[in-house]
């Protein structure tokens, strides 16, 4: 990918959400949610406080993280979309077996 965020800024590739429920039904494309899970691709060199002092950001490439249903701007990359958000939009980063199960 040919893109470098600026600021606060994170790029984040949605992780899709399963085809089927529990119980085996098959979710049809219109009544799908948009995931609010997804896969932080590039993150900016962070933002600066009062001071002009750089504060990184806390999430790094590959971290598997919990955004706002209405958070970011989807944008198309070399035919890719992917969501271009503020550090603060993001709720946390999901860590151990349930990332590594949701990426899988």
């Amino acid at each position: 990918m040919k893109f470098r965020p600026l600021h606060d800024r994170v790029v984040v590739k949605r992780i899709e959400a399963d085809e089927k429920t529990a119980g085996g039904i098959i979710i049809p494309d219109t009544a799908k949610e948009k995931p609010q899970q997804g896969e932080v691709v590039a993150v900016g060199p962070g933002g600066r406080d009062e001071h002009g002092k750089l504060i990184p950001i806390d999430v790094k490439p590959k971290d598997i993280i919990l955004f706002g249903k209405w958070s970011g701007t989807e944008v198309k990359i070399d035919g890719v979309e992917y969501l271009i958000m503020k550090e603060s939009d993001i709720m946390g980063v999901l860590e151990g077996s349930v990332a590594s199960k949701k990426a899988a």
